[in-house]
């Protein structure tokens, strides 16, 4: 399996993680947790929003839940957040829908995993492009990209 700069990142500050692969051609979260034969509850989409203080955040939320922007907004101390314009990930994060991961962002944005991760051993993340999951420790995870544990879904 090529190394993505995620898995670069993580063997640089020596996280213990294991990647999967997958077909690329699918994009919907439950379906890759199917096909890694993982419950859905521990498969996470990241999403980047924007706070009415022009400010970005990152949320990490399981593939089978929906982010409460209420409890989001909250969460990061602002009035309300939207999700950002998919033509707007690229630039701001380097990665393309489907494949972003909150590893190794261009910039390091305040960043919120749903408590739930805290439930397992070891939670998916993207390994920074479409195809690709990282499997590593949640607390690790949270410490590495410097996150907090709050219940933001639905």
């Amino acid at each position: 399996m090529e190394k993505t700069n995620v898995m670069r990142l993580l063997d640089a500050n020596k996280l213990i993680y294991n990647a999967h692969s997958y077909d690329p051609s699918i994009v919907d979260g439950k379906t890759v947790a199917n096909t890694l034969n993982e419950d859905p509850s521990c498969v996470f989409k990241t999403l980047v929003t924007r706070g009415n203080n022009k400010e970005y955040y990152v949320f990490c939320i399981p593939v089978i839940c929906s982010l409460n922007l209420k409890k989001a907004a909250k969460a990061v101390k602002v009035k309300s957040i939207e999700m950002i314009h998919q033509k707007e990930l690229l630039p701001l994060t380097g990665y393309i829908h489907g494949g972003c991961s909150p590893i190794g962002m261009k910039k390091k944005f305040k960043t919120i995993i749903d408590e739930t991760a805290q439930l397992f051993d070891t939670i998916f993340v993207s390994g920074g492009r479409v195809g690709y999951q990282v499997e590593l420790n949640p607390v690790e995870l949270a410490s590495f990209v410097e996150a907090e544990f709050i219940d933001i879904t639905e």
